[in-house]
C-alpha cells in the first residue's frame, strides 16, 4: 500500500470514529430499530384486527402475496414492526406478516387459548365468586 493510500484510509477511519463518537444518539438509533417505529408507540405492542376481512401479506405493500386471510374482527395480534402505513403483526399461532394500518384497532382484546371452559372469577383468589364460564377460542375485550 502506498503512503498516499494509507493516509486516505487513515483519514476516513478517523473521520468515521469522530462521527460515531460525536453523535452517540445516531449509533443508538440504529440499534433500537427506530426506522421501523413510525408511530412512536412502543414496539412490540398488542392490538386487535378492526375488520372481518384482513389480509396478511408477505411484505409491506399490496403487491406482496397474501399469506393469510383473517375473518374475525377483534382478533388479538401483536405489532412487531412498523413501516410507513404497514404493520408487521404476529398472531396467537406465531404466524407473522404485514397488514395495512387501517385494518388494525388500538383496542386490546384477548383470546381463550384453552381446550376446556375457563372459569372467570371476580378476584384472583380461590374463594372468589364465580362470574362466568368462557368457551375455548372466545375473544374478550380488555378494559384494564
Amino acid at each position: 500500500m502506498t503512503r498516499k493510500a494509507f493516509k486516505i484510509q487513515f483519514f476516513f477511519a478517523v473521520t468515521l470514529m469522530i462521527f460515531i463518537c460525536g453523535f452517540p444518539q445516531l449509533s443508538h438509533a440504529q440499534t433500537d430499530n427506530s426506522a421501523f417505529q413510525v408511530t412512536g408507540y412502543p414496539v412490540p405492542r398488542f392490538v386487535s384486527l378492526s375488520s372481518d376481512k384482513v389480509f396478511m401479506r408477505t411484505g409491506p405493500g399490496k403487491k406482496y402475496p397474501v399469506l393469510w386471510e383473517y375473518r374475525k374482527r377483534g382478533l388479538p395480534v401483536e405489532i412487531v414492526m412498523e413501516f410507513d402505513v404497514w404493520r408487521k403483526i404476529r398472531d396467537q399461532d406465531g404466524e407473522q406478516g404485514w397488514v395495512h394500518k387501517s385494518l388494525i384497532s388500538g383496542r386490546r382484546t384477548a383470546i381463550i387459548n384453552h381446550d376446556d371452559l375457563v372459569r372467570v372469577q371476580r378476584y384472583p383468589e380461590d374463594d372468589s365468586r364465580l362470574m362466568a364460564y368462557v368457551e375455548p377460542k372466545a375473544i374478550l375485550a380488555l378494559d384494564e
